[in-house]
């Protein structure tokens, strides 16, 4: 049997429909019911097929299968195990839920309140776990983004139902949710990975040296998170209250209100399922960045990088953006 390079992800990473594939694996909601003892179980024979220890008779299905279970449960900066909620292969039972929930009760202020906090305190977490791993944040920076991401979205929510209530129909009334999730997005991952930002990631040459520090990389890296999160949430927070709106008006669908709520959460449990992996495959994960741009824009990391690279052999610089 022709051995896995383990350091290769199983789909062209370089291709869309390959990273599509790659997430749908990576984001499988079946892996958050393996126990931890499974997990660790194929983390350790991930780590003896690498050193050509692994059990006589192990096969190629199982190697994949330790990697599947792996690569959604581990960090791939830190190789700690993640807390439960915040990895991507909960994304889609976790948001479903929450989504559902805000879709459905979106008509009186505390129900507004309590699940845009809800929201804001999963992705928060979801964040802070699929950060990079390599810069630390501390409490301080992690309670300020918390904050001011939860503020964003209950300002934008109850700001816009304020003034939908008195100028539009119920239907735009219905996307006070995305609205406010798209704002707290745009807020909660910059703030959550600002010290990213202001101290820079390590990049690294083709090879997985380490070349240098770069802050511009950072931003490109969250950039590309921020754009995949909305574009996650999106077709459901969309799509949704137009069929609700008008399901709504047939005298049937009054008669089974207490349905709303899980039909809400099924279907999005449903538009997750597929928008989970393609958000996250938009951009690649192994993300780069030409090392002309690193010269003109951050002079003094292309000058640590120059001493290293006097051939001018690196033309760019590689990182992980983070999900």
């Amino acid at each position: 049997m022709q051995r896995i390079d383990l350091t290769q992800p199983k789909w062209d990473q370089s291709t869309f429909s390959g990273r599509l594939k790659h997430f749908f694996w990576v984001t499988d909601p079946r892996s958050c019911i393996v126990s931890s003892q499974q997990l660790y179980d194929a983390k350790h024979l991930i780590e003896k097929y690498k050193n050509h220890q692994e059990p006589p008779g192990t096969t190629s299905e199982q190697v994949w299968y330790a990697k599947k279970l792996y690569e959604s449960a581990f960090h791939p900066d830190s190789g700690e195990l993640q807390n439960f909620c915040g990895r991507m292969s909960f994304q889609v039972p976790g948001g479903m839920l929450i989504t559902g929930f805000m879709l459905q009760f979106y008509r009186t202020v505390p129900a507004v309140v309590f699940w845009q906090w809800v929201n804001q305190s999963f992705n928060a977490l979801v964040n802070y776990t699929n950060r990079n791993a390599k810069s630390e944040v501390s409490s301080a920076q992690l309670g300020v983004a918390y904050v001011s991401a939860t503020t964003s979205a209950l300002v934008t929510a109850l700001g816009l139902k304020s003034f939908l209530e008195k100028r539009a129909g119920s239907l735009l009334q219905r996307y006070v949710p995305f609205a406010a999730v798209a704002a707290a997005n745009c807020i909660n991952i910059p703030l959550m990975r600002q010290s990213e930002l202001i101290k820079g990631i390590v990049v690294y040459d083709e090879n997985g040296n380490a070349v240098t520090e770069s802050r511009l990389a950072a931003a490109k890296g969250i950039t590309q998170v921020v754009i995949s999160r909305i574009v996650m949430a999106a077709p459901g927070m969309t799509l949704l209250p137009l069929v609700m709106e008008k399901l709504e008006s047939y005298s049937w669908m009054q008669r089974i209100k207490f349905l709303h709520a899980p039909f809400q959460i099924f279907a999005c449990g449903a538009i997750l399922t597929f928008m989970t992996p393609a958000a996250c495959a938009l951009f690649p994960q192994r993300c780069s960045l030409d090392v002309s741009t690193l010269e003109r824009f951050e002079p003094e990391q292309y000058e640590k990088l120059r001493k290293i690279n006097a051939d001018g052999s690196i033309t760019k610089v590689y990182f992980n953006k983070g999900l």
